[in-house]
Parts: structure tokens; sequence; C-alpha cells
């Protein structure tokens, strides 16, 4: 039964609070350590791919793109190194998103958001603005205090924020005509940008990703992270018990006190934790939370927090890894007193592993078995069929040819079916005429009119599959498509 609610008594949405709290600017500190190490030269490496990998050179061949990765759009291509994709081979692009979610999801597994942590653009460039913005304005002391200033817009203030600034877009700049060089060749579209002959769609790409840059990375920064992307709502419900988060050992942190008091403490044989309290964790995490408080939405999993707290420990003279990748299982079991246990092997990771093994290891096969010669055929509609005057059929078909070598070819069509098919090739001279054989120019897509013809001792009474065979001559490599041959 229900029960009848006086609008009195009803909360607003107020009594919540905002659904979006307004930006809190953080001061993220520099630290050092071993996770530190790891973000610069993951940065370092994915910076250096992105922005120098379009001038890698790979040679094809005359008269074949030289760039080593490039997608091809006025030609329908995709080139990575030796692997050439056409757009019937789109299923190449499925496959590659299928592992890279379910690589996303095993990461996940194991080590929680290390993807954000590491390997994210929003972080990689987020991190690459932090290190301009400290080498500028100095590191969390400087910039708060000079943000504090009673004259916060002094000459030297003002020379730091133009400077920062500058660097900034130059590397958003950057950073969107690297983007652009992908799609044209890299030498040739650097030297018509800097003269200004490039197409227009270049440079409005170019502004696009310069702006959206600046401002990611420059001014909305832990924003994204915490409102704009949806990963963070995501993978909270694929992980589980057993994935490593950075979490903060409250079995050995607590209870907190100054490195003094905790000297007092010990002496008496009390228990007290080993966390002093510093906030050094707080001060160098890049969205400005508190690790100490638990599992939080807005933690990246980037490890900066475990480097400043290991050097906090190692200055006080108490073990590292007060903060560290963790689950709470082991620190149940060292609070029971128990050694901690870590299972990255377990049959969700196992599950991810064998779908990325086996979905990779067929693409790998199909790339490296593929075909470059294919071949597709459709049946006219209007007329399907025609009955000549000395009472033979002729169907008539569009083939379609692909040439995906790198050399011309010379081809032999064939039609298997009703018997006695006689082949014509419709505004194509043919080298013979009972058998055609035509040149193919490589790395094309060539469409012909074909006349299939069946005589009229072996007339079909109903319609019956066709096959069309292409035989390359020189190197015998065949495709085949299947069709009908109907009779009217």
């Amino acid at each position: 039964m229900n029960k009848t609610v006086n609008p009195n008594e009803l909360t607003s949405d107020d009594d919540y609070g905002p659904l979006y709290a307004a930006r809190k600017k953080v001061y993220p500190q520099s630290t050092h350590g071993t996770f530190r190490r790891i973000k610069w030269g993951l940065m370092a490496f994915c910076l250096g791919v992105y922005y120098f990998l379009p001038f890698v050179r790979w040679n094809r061949g005359l008269g074949a793109p030289s760039q080593a990765v490039l997608i091809d759009l006025p030609n329908s291509r995709f080139y990575f190194f030796f692997i050439e994709l056409w757009p019937q081979e789109v299923y190449y692009f499925t496959g590659l998103l299928i592992v890279a979610a379910v690589a996303l999801f095993l990461m996940n597994s194991v080590g929680g958001r290390i993807w954000c942590g590491y390997l994210c653009p929003q972080t990689v460039w987020t991190d690459l603005f932090y290190a301009v913005e400290r080498l500028v304005e100095g590191d969390r002391r400087e910039r708060m205090k000079k943000d504090k200033s009673s004259d916060p817009m002094n000459l030297e203030r003002i020379s730091e924020i133009v400077l920062k600034h500058s660097i900034w877009l130059m590397i958003a700049w950057w950073t969107g005509g690297a983007w652009v060089l992908y799609f044209n060749d890299a030498p040739t579209l650097v030297k018509e940008l800097v003269t200004f002959q490039a197409p227009m769609i270049a440079y409005i790409w170019i502004g696009i990703l310069t702006a959206t840059t600046y401002l990611l990375a420059g001014f909305m920064r832990e924003q994204v992270c915490t409102y704009m992307c949806p990963w963070p709502r995501i993978q909270a419900a694929l992980t589980d018990e057993w994935a490593l988060n950075v979490t903060y050992r409250y079995d050995r942190g607590e209870k907190r006190t100054s490195v003094k008091k905790a000297a007092e403490l010990r002496a008496l044989g009390e228990h007290v934790g080993d966390c002093i309290d510093c906030y050094q964790c707080v001060a160098v995490c890049p969205t400005g939370i508190d690790i100490r408080n638990g599992p939080q939405m807005e933690c990246i999993q980037c490890g900066l927090c475990i480097d400043a707290c290991d050097n906090v420990m190692e200055k006080i003279g108490r073990p590292k890894r007060l903060i560290g990748y963790d689950n709470d299982i082991n620190i149940q079991r060292r609070q029971e007193g128990k050694a901690p246990v870590y299972r990255m092997v377990r049959p969700r990771t196992i599950a991810y592993s064998a779908i990325i093994a086996v979905v990779g290891g067929f693409m790998i096969y199909t790339l490296a078995t593929r075909s470059l010669l294919d071949v597709n055929v459709l049946h006219d509609r209007n007329p399907v069929a025609v009955r000549l005057s000395d009472g033979s059929i002729r169907n008539a078909y569009t083939v379609r040819l692909l040439n995906k070598s790198g050399y011309d070819r010379v081809i032999a069509i064939d039609a298997h079916g009703p018997a006695n098919l006689s082949v014509h090739v419709i505004g194509v001279d043919s080298v013979t005429p009972d058998r055609p054989m035509i040149v193919i120019p490589r790395d094309s897509t060539s469409e012909l009119r074909l006349l299939v013809t069946a005589p009229a001792e072996s007339n079909p009474e109903k319609s019956m599959p066709v096959r069309f065979q292409v035989t390359d001559i020189g190197l015998g490599e065949v495709a085949t498509a299947t069709d009908n041959f109907v009779a009217p």
C-alpha cells in the first residue's frame, strides 16, 4: 500500500550539494622516485613516437608513398610499414579495436587505472604542461606564493606567464601539426604549411587540435579525468578485489602522529603508525586528492604519491611502501598476521589474455596468408538474362578486380557453371579471344563488364551457381567469386 507523502517533507537537491563542484586549482609538487622515472620514460617514448613517426621513411617501390605510417584518404589506403590495408579490409581495424579494449580490461584487472596514470594522452600532455609550468614559474610553493602575492601582475610575473603560455601554445600547435602529417607526406606537407600552400582543411584541423590540447592540458587538466572521461566510472564495474590499486596501507600507517611524538610513543612500547601527516602524498597528486581517504574516482593511479611517501619514509628511517600498489585483501591479511598474497593469474586475467591472443593471432594469420589479388562480382538486374536468336542464354556481370601488389599483373578470367560457357569482356582488348586475358595496373582497382553466354545445347533449365576465377598468369595466384547464372 502506497504511503501519502507530504510535499513539505521533500528535500531539495540543494541538500545534497551541487552536481558539479567549482574547480580548485591544483599545484602538484615535483617528486622523484621509481614511478616518476617510469612516467618520464613513457612520456618521452609516447611523445617521441607521436611527433616523429610521420618522418620515418619506408621504401615500397616506385610510385608508392615512402612514409612509414600514412592514412591516404584520397586513395583509400592505410600504410603501416610493410602492411597496406584497403577499405575492403576494414575488419583489421575492428580486430585492433577489440584487442585494444580487452588490453585495457586486462590492465585494469592487474593494476587498476594504470592506463590513466601512465599512457592516457590527457595524462601525458598534462604532465608535459606541468613540467613547463614548473620550469618557468617554479615548484608548488613558488607558484602558490606568486598567485597569492599582493602584486600578482608585476613585470616579472607577466613575463613568466607570457613565456609559459607561449611554450604551451607551441607544444599544442606542434601536436595539431603532427596529427595532420599522418594524412599526407610529412616533409612535403611541412613545406606547404610553412609557405602557406597547404590545403585549408589542414590549417583547420591544426587549429582545432591546437585549441583542444591547449585547453585540456593547460586549463581543464584533472577536470577531464573527473567529469569528462567515462573510464573512471566504467572501470569500477570491471575491477575485482584482487586488482592492485594505489593504496594507503592504513594497517601500518594508523594512528598518525609527528616524528617526535611517534618516537616517544614507541619508546613507551605503544603502537603508533608510520604516517606522520606530512601531506606530501597530497602535494604531489595531479588531481589534488588525499589517497589516505581510500579509493576515489579522481585517483588516476599514477604512483607519484608512492614516490613522495617513500622519500619521507627514507628520511625518517621507516620502511618504504606505506603507500603502494596493493588491495584490501592484503591489508586484512597483514592485520591478521598473515603474509600478503598477489594473484596476477586468475580466471579474469586468463580470459582477457586468451581473447587478446586469439584475436591477435587470427589477425596475424589472415594478414600473413591474405591474397593480394581479389575479385568481386555483381549480377546485372535489368535484364537479369537474355535469350539470343540462336537459343543461347546470356547473363551480364560487373566484375571488380583488385590488384594489391606493387606491380602490374596479367590475369586470365574463367567462368565455371553451365557447360561450355564463353566469357567476353566489354570494351577491353584481350590477349586471347577464347579466354580473356587482361592487364591490371599495380595497386589499383579495375572494373569490367563481362558477358557470359551458355550455348543452346547446354542451356540450364533453372538458375545455377557460376564461379568466376581470375588467375595471375605469371605467379599462378588465384582469386574466386560466386554468383548465379540465371535462365530466362
